[in-house]
């Protein structure tokens, strides 16, 4: 089979949307520069769409327009390597799927254990946050409720006290393993998130559950939230405003 053949093969295999790079080719592909100048011709063509720098997919038409790539896909190989967990989706990524906001951004967010630069992918801009916490398959979830919570007052067109009552649905879906875990978690964000999830604990738990939490914040200190009694009930007590 010619090298042109084989290339077009593969790609005729990959769904609408997985973003592919050169390394998905060159077990039988040894020519590098016959490759790249296959793929940029095929992009050229509109067969294919190139998101960034060695990173293509195959575009879906629909009668609504042209459908983007999954986030997901757009940065798979930032969030997962050999196997091993390198970051999560997290920030303006994940609001709109948690139902927090109705905007859905071209900025994707990831919480990593490392500092690094932003970049860019297509059209999305990619920026990197510093997770305190070890990142697993398992916590992710929990990092991610955390994250919406440490960084409320960003999310796009809402309020706190509605991004507060949808996080409180949230936590309450938590397990007691789960919710043991997060307060375990929370214990390495800032002052303010911890007095914001011990408060939200406490409204939906108890006083014995956040108590752990509120252990660790500083009464001396004023924590800003704009938050109404009603959602908060307990603002005083953890010094929310």
């Amino acid at each position: 089979m010619k090298v042109s053949d084989y290339i077009l093969n593969t790609i005729n295999r990959f769904q609408f949307g997985y973003v592919f790079t050169y390394t998905d080719f060159n077990q039988v592909v040894d020519n590098t520069d016959a490759l790249i100048k296959a793929l940029n011709r095929m992009a050229a063509s509109g067969k294919l769409r190139k998101l960034s720098k060695g990173r293509y997919y195959k575009p879906k038409i629909t009668e609504f327009g042209e459908l983007k790539p999954n986030v997901n896909q757009v940065v798979k190989d930032l969030l997962e390597k050999d196997g091993k967990i390198q970051g999560y989706l997290t920030g303006y990524s994940i609001y709109n799927e948690l139902g927090l906001t109705t905007q859905i951004s071209n900025t994707i967010q990831i919480g990593i254990n490392n500092e690094k630069k932003a970049l860019s992918r297509g059209m999305y801009k990619v920026k990197f946050f510093k997770q305190p916490n070890r990142i697993t398959k398992e916590n992710k979830s929990l990092l991610r409720i955390l994250d919406c919570i440490r960084f409320i007052k960003e999310i796009p067109d809402t309020t706190t006290d509605k991004a507060c009552e949808q996080i409180k649905v949230f936590i309450k879906k938590l397990n007691y393993n789960e919710l043991r875990q997060l307060k375990k978690l929370v214990l390495n964000y800032t002052a303010s998130t911890r007095a914001l999830t011990g408060a939200i604990v406490e409204t939906v738990f108890s006083e014995t559950e956040s108590q752990q939490i509120f252990d660790s914040i500083n009464l001396a200190s004023k924590y800003k939230y704009n938050v109404s009694d009603i959602t908060l009930p307990n603002k005083q007590k953890w010094n929310i405003q």
